[in-house]
């Protein structure tokens, strides 16, 4: 029997050049590496609209920018962590393809009166191509999803008491596949984390005494994983989206783990990113290649519902909740740049965009700052985008007229 064949996995504006690309991506039967290969040669997308909030700092990274995270744990909360993709240029047709990385360490202060001293690069160590990073939510521990089918757990220590001291130090490694780790997520006592595999598989590994396990590991999906996410408040549900457009959920009592829902039909591309709201557990966030975030209902957890939709005119690959209210959202919207989203009761509205990058947009993240909550001086924001390979540290300006904020 014939194989069907996939639905697009790129939003339209984003296919113009790369046409040819995305029809071998569309056929089914195309081999993974060949599938990533074609997507990593795929033009750059076009130069968003120029924005007018306050900018921070910027920094050209050494490679292709994919991931931001700020460390949400004193004394390091104004530390970022940005990750890298690049692709290695082929020097012969049997040498294969690698894929190198780093990770980059960055004292962010937006209230210093030189300019300079606002981001300021601390440290960078070198590693296989990282596609996404998470910080442990107990411990300033930092996971890393690599293409090498490994995740790396580093520790930020302070070796001489001040910034200059901070570094990445080793904890442990291991391999979780052959295929490549493009997610990974905690769960919220910080014992086990879930990865999402290029394969279509999930993978949960265990955390014992500073030594990774891999304790559970089955087929979830047809295509990429490129999202898993724990449930906060039910920690043996685990949430996962794929490039196959479905949105799943596994219950992880089970073994092996038993599908709970897979809704195949909201989404007319991949799934890329789930978010829960931190005040509402019963409120969940989805975003895919079709440019839509999706608000669900999640009280059935048996038949989710799809309460409300939001276009964000691009892809949108990362969803962040603010550190502080509940019902703001940071978006990565690829081609588009990065908007910060009002999801609440009412309809989901775009507050405030961001259009100051001038490549994919991939990475953002809040900074969890020590100044009072919910003042102005709490929305510090860091973006990456991947082809120009630029950080930016910025805070918004439409967001101080939220009546959560002291003015």
């Amino acid at each position: 029997m014939a194989t069907e064949p996939r639905r697009c996995r790129r939003p339209p504006a984003w296919l113009d050049a790369g046409e040819t690309a995305t029809t071998e991506i569309a056929a089914a039967k195309v081999p993974m590496a060949k599938r990533f290969r074609v997507l990593e040669s795929l033009p750059p997308p076009p130069r968003a609209k120029r924005g007018l909030e306050m900018d921070l700092g910027s920094f050209h990274l050494g490679g292709n920018a994919d991931v931001v995270e700020f460390c949400p744990h004193r004394p390091f909360r104004h530390i970022l962590a940005a990750a890298t993709y690049t692709l290695q240029e082929q020097v012969t047709e049997e040498q294969q393809q690698d894929r190198a990385g780093t990770v980059s360490l960055f004292s962010v202060d937006a209230g210093a009166e030189d300019e300079s001293q606002r981001l300021r690069l601390l440290h960078t160590v070198d590693t296989a191509g990282v596609f996404d990073m998470k910080w442990s939510p107990t411990a300033p521990l930092l996971a890393q999803a690599d293409a090498h089918g490994r995740l790396v757990l580093r520790r930020l220590e302070q070796e001489d008491g001040s910034d200059k001291g901070v570094v990445l130090t080793d904890v442990c490694s291991g391999d979780v596949s052959s295929s490549m780790c493009l997610y990974v997520d905690w769960n919220q006592n910080a014992d086990s984390l879930s990865v999402g595999l290029s394969d279509g598989s999930l993978s949960v590994i265990s955390m014992r005494e500073d030594c990774l396990e891999v304790s559970e590991h089955w087929t979830a999906h047809q295509y990429e994983v490129w999202t898993c996410y724990f449930d906060r408040a039910r920690p043996h549900l685990l949430y996962s989206g794929s490039d196959d457009c479905s949105f799943s959920c596994w219950d992880l009592r089970e073994s092996p783990s038993n599908a709970v829902f897979r809704d195949k039909k909201s989404h007319s591309m991949g799934v890329c990113c789930i978010a829960q709201n931190p005040l509402d557990g019963n409120m969940l966030l989805t975003g895919s290649y079709d440019e839509f975030l999706r608000v669900w209902d999640m009280r059935s957890m048996v038949k989710p519902v799809n309460e409300k939709s939001l276009n964000l005119g691009g892809g949108v690959w990362r969803m962040k909740y603010h550190p502080s209210i509940a019902d703001v959202v940071l978006s990565a919207c690829m081609h588009n740049g990065f908007a910060i989203v009002k999801v609440g009761a009412g309809d989901a509205t775009v507050m405030e965009t961001y259009c100051k990058h001038e490549s994919l947009a991939y990475g953002a993240d809040w900074q969890t700052s020590e100044a009072p909550e919910h003042s102005t001086a709490s929305s510090v924001i860091a973006t990456c985008s991947f082809y120009d390979r630029l950080l930016r540290v910025w805070q918004p300006e439409e967001l101080v007229k939220h009546p959560g904020f002291k003015s």
